[in-house]
């Protein structure tokens, strides 16, 4: 669903246990495997709010290996997703606009997630409870990124 969606996005949620993951998933890896069922595991709904591209060239200073669409189409294949939110390039009060539009019950990062805080504050904010999952070392698109140049 594109971000927009958000009236679509609360009905296919409404009365659910849902859990909000964001990422890029540009080099999908056991790790996100690993986080992403975590994630499932503590909701009736798992949303992944999939970064467009270019919030990968710009802010994390790559080039994107797949575009959106296609990384929406491999975790559309994951049993764990139930839902895809295409994300365009948006600031942080974008992203909380989002966030209290479609009121997850859970906020599922990693531990360390450099957001930590904003990610808290949100979470509060629409009642929602944080979920810190441990960060499998050795497992991050950027460490396989360089095994492959």
């Amino acid at each position: 669903m594109k971000y927009e969606d958000c009236a679509a996005i609360q009905n296919f949620t409404r009365g659910k246990k849902t859990v909000l993951a964001g990422g890029c998933f540009d080099i999908l890896h056991y790790g996100h495997l690993s986080f992403l069922t975590l994630a499932k595991k503590k909701g009736d709904v798992l949303m992944v709010a999939l970064e467009s591209d270019e919030f990968i060239r710009r802010i994390k200073n790559k080039k994107p290996i797949h575009s959106q669409e296609q990384r929406a189409e491999i975790l559309a294949h994951l049993d764990m997703v139930d839902l895809i939110i295409l994300l365009p390039l948006l600031e942080e009060e974008n992203y909380f606009e989002m966030v209290k539009m479609i009121h997850p019950s859970f906020i599922a990062l990693t531990k360390g997630d450099p957001h930590l805080k904003q990610k808290y504050s949100q979470a509060r904010e629409v009642g929602a409870s944080v979920i810190q999952l441990d960060f499998i070392k050795g497992y991050s698109s950027s460490i396989i990124q360089q095994y492959g140049a």
